[in-house]
């Protein structure tokens, strides 16, 4: 039975051309900080250890999840120093343990391809294996050069001028920078890495080459999706990166039952759930943790952190905010907004209205322009509204306020007391025509 690995997630040394002040691998795709990625990958795939390489500045410090470690690169001297670092504040392995190296800002690798490289490794018991992958332009990546019985060589860079020749550069198939290998062997390795090259930098491939003249069995696991290798560098590269993803977890839901209409239209977060026969219509974005149950139907909406239970409608148009909940079979319709609300069963906010800080009973229907002023300069107030409530259009609801079960409102009311249950309530300045007004009134010149 092969041992759970040991994983070294390389983030140091990250470049600036991103022109942000936050760090490189902490920008969000669909959801989900860069460098958080490898780390929810390498974790599905069974890591035992997941060690992250941080630069001196430690742009990642309290940024990383419970159980995940971290190791400081002293200096920016490439990938080989960075995996260094990682080992010497691993502590010491087990000679025959594997350790695993990611790539912080190359974050499309998931735990199936982890797995088929782990796979290789252990079966065919080599001292290292390297993820390679075919590429249609692979310029900017190393080459793997293959002996003329086809086993891996070495790895040659392309970065500098001086580093690969004009035959290697025609070479496709490139180290896609994810690597196993037998934590003995890496460690008697890296010692003997060189700098001697166009960046002045250890680069952790040329392990491969120095395990070769040691008398070391080194292997490629050649992976079909060319993906996994998309680094980000720049905010074109995040984009990229981002629409892949995005096709993932769209393609995932779809799979899994849901309609998405227009997928290239649609965001959704890594961390939303979807039931199946779920429609959802062109131009939503769903973020965060939300959940949305079976049967629903979400029509050009803006959803954050919010919970959708089974058979409920949204939109066209709602922005439902963090806290927000339909109950089964709800409704909540064209501009409006709902924040930290329960909204029952079967009830109905068809539009223009803004809900926030209420509990809605079941059954209810708030009329178009109803409003909770929650806020009162000081503090936010809770509205109570019950089941089979109905409020007349253009209602605001002054909380703290509780309208009891079947209680009406007025159009026009602003309601300031509480309203019995059954009772109407009608908080407006009752109507005064004036006869003759258009004669003694003003006149347009």
């Amino acid at each position: 039975m092969m041992s759970a690995p040991t994983v070294l997630i390389l983030a140091a040394g990250q470049g600036t051309r991103m022109r942000s002040g936050t760090p490189k691998v902490l920008h969000e795709i669909c959801g989900r900080a860069m460098i958080m990625w490898p780390i929810a990958a390498a974790t599905a795939a069974g890591a035992a250890r997941i060690v992250v390489v941080d630069s001196p500045a430690r742009p990642l410090e309290g940024m990383l999840p419970d159980g995940v470690e971290s190791a400081v690169q002293p200096q920016p001297n490439g990938t080989g120093g960075a995996v260094a670092a990682g080992i010497a504040a691993a502590g010491e392995l087990e000679p025959s343990e594997t350790v695993l190296v990611l790539i912080g800002d190359a974050p499309l690798v998931d735990a199936e391809v982890i797995a088929g490289l782990l796979d290789a490794h252990h079966a065919g018991g080599h001292a290292a294996t390297m993820a390679t992958t075919v590429m249609s332009d692979p310029t900017g990546y190393g080459r793997v050069v293959r002996s003329d019985d086809g086993a891996v060589a070495r790895v040659v860079e392309s970065k500098g001028g001086g580093d690969a020749t004009a035959q290697e550069l025609h070479i496709r198939e490139i180290n896609t920078g994810i690597f196993a290998f037998r934590a003995g062997a890496l460690a008697r390795a890296l010692p003997l890495l060189s700098a001697d090259n166009a960046q002045g930098e250890l680069y952790l491939p040329q392990v491969i080459e120095v395990l070769g003249t040691l008398g070391e069995s080194v292997a490629a696991h050649e992976v079909a999706d060319e993906d996994v290798v998309l680094g980000v560098n720049d905010r074109a590269g995040l984009a990229r990166v981002t629409a892949v993803a995005q096709a993932r977890i769209n393609g995932a839901h779809m799979a899994a039952g849901v309609t998405i209409v227009d997928p290239s239209a649609t965001v959704i977060d890594v961390g939303v759930e979807i039931g199946p026969d779920t429609v959802i219509e062109p131009f939503t974005t769903i973020r965060g943790s939300s959940r949305i149950g079976a049967g629903c139907t979400i029509r050009h909406s803006y959803i954050v952190d919010a919970v959708i239970e089974d058979g409920a409608s949204v939109g066209p148009f709602a922005y439902l905010r963090p806290g927000a909940v339909l109950r089964a079979g709800s409704k909540v319709g064209t501009f409006v907004e709902v924040k930290n609300s329960d909204i029952g069963a079967g009830t109905k906010v068809p539009h223009l209205s803004y809900i926030g800080d209420a509990d809605v009973g079941p059954g209810s229907n708030l009329g178009a322009a109803t409003i909770t002023a929650n806020y009162d300069g000081r503090a936010k107030h809770r509205t109570t509204i019950g089941s089979g409530v109905r409020t007349g259009v253009d209602t605001t609801l002054v909380a703290p306020v509780a309208l009891g079960d079947d209680s009406y409102t007025g159009a026009g009311s602003v309601v300031t007391d509480d309203v019995p249950p059954g009772a109407l309530a009608v908080a407006r300045a009752r109507q005064r025509n004036i006869d003759g007004y258009a004669e003694r009134g003003p006149r347009p010149k």
